[in-house]
């Protein structure tokens, strides 16, 4: 009887050793090397609009800076690693929930939105999760990305070549030119051989929404060459490729700015003002060679042959090898063109 209560011990002891094993959990040992997801991504964002991305690794933390569809390269509020395998990515703005009569805020929240991001491959996925300003919700949009490398180093200018220069815009009529989006309301039209935006609004009726115009063609790299005519507080852009704005606005006698008449939109600042005031023609002339910029206005150089680092807001392409068109910013404010010529560069 004893050997039989020995040996029952023995087995419920064993039983219970086992047991415990199988319930000990191990945790994840979380990753420490991040460096699949540092870099710089172009993204492609759910309904067509273009995006982009820069995640680096500074001291003991992640930063990183973001563009998403339109508006400036913004500083990111936080990065982080979680699941041991999703990138998540913060923007958080100060949103006002309460004004005086002057509109003055009396009381603001801090409001976060996050991007969830996984790699597939060389590929990034992800989920934009936006709070609804009322609190009922969260809205989202999925978005995929692609790495982007480095610029090559800055051309040398004085050697490429170039090939036959072709006029884009007739002095007649809008031929060879169509809206980015046909929805849209048509602005543009031909005034005593200019081409001239003119985005009237109508008070006390619903908004239009007016087009961009782009040029049915496609370039790769090449010299633009043209004049436009801002009125005071104008406001337009050209886009090079469809991809990276050129900045066309009133901005004469204003502190240099990434924003100002000339500069690529958020991205690179005019080392120099060479704006005229407001009325008056200005000339551009703009070179796309390499990823690299140059802009000369007025007969200034504002941007030397400068790197640029991805699309700007209101692209409408993210791939930056490929060849896109030229696409003139009609959504804003009055403006007019002439004179619009572009020689491709030959390779």
């Amino acid at each position: 009887m004893k050997k039989i209560l020995i040996f029952f011990a023995v087995a419920v002891t064993s039983f219970s050793m086992i047991s415990c094993k199988s319930e000990v959990k191990t945790e994840p040992v979380q990753k420490t090397d991040i460096s699949e997801f540092l870099g710089q991504w172009t993204i492609d964002i759910q309904g067509g609009s273009v995006g982009w991305l820069e995640v680096r690794q500074e001291d003991n933390y992640l930063d990183g800076d973001i563009l998403w569809g339109g508006g400036s390269v913004l500083p990111v509020s936080a990065i982080f690693i979680a699941k041991n395998h999703v990138l998540v990515v913060q923007r958080s703005n100060n949103v006002a929930r309460k004004v005086d009569e002057n509109k003055i805020p009396l009381k603001t929240q801090v409001v976060t939105d996050w991007l969830e991001i996984e790699k597939k491959g060389d590929k990034i996925d992800g989920i934009l999760l936006t709070p609804r300003k009322n609190g009922t919700g969260v809205d989202t949009s999925t978005f995929s990305g692609t790495k982007l490398p480095p610029p090559p180093p800055a051309p040398d200018l004085s050697k490429v070549k170039f090939g036959t220069p072709v006029t884009l815009f007739n002095g007649k009529d809008l031929t060879g030119w169509r809206l980015v989006d046909e929805k849209q309301k048509n602005g543009f039209s031909v005034v005593d051989g200019i081409l001239t935006n003119n985005p009237a609004q109508v008070e006390g009726q619903p908004h239009i929404s007016y087009g961009n115009l782009r040029t049915d063609q496609k370039f790769e790299d090449f010299n633009l060459k043209l004049e436009v005519n801002v009125p005071v507080d104008g406001n337009s852009g050209i886009y090079l490729r469809g991809m990276y704005e050129v900045q066309v606005s009133d901005s004469y006698k204003k502190v240099l700015d990434p924003h100002n008449m000339g500069a690529v939109y958020s991205r690179i600042c005019p080392v120099v003002s060479a704006e005229k005031p407001a009325g008056t023609w200005q000339t551009l002339d703009i070179t796309l060679c390499d990823r690299h910029a140059t802009v000369i206005l007025n007969g200034i150089k504002i941007i030397d042959n400068q790197p640029i680092y991805g699309p700007t807001g209101g692209a409408i392409q993210s791939d930056v090898f490929a060849p896109g068109p030229i696409y003139l910013q009609g959504d804003h404010r009055a403006v007019q063109y002439r004179n619009i010529v572009l020689t491709p560069i030959v390779k």
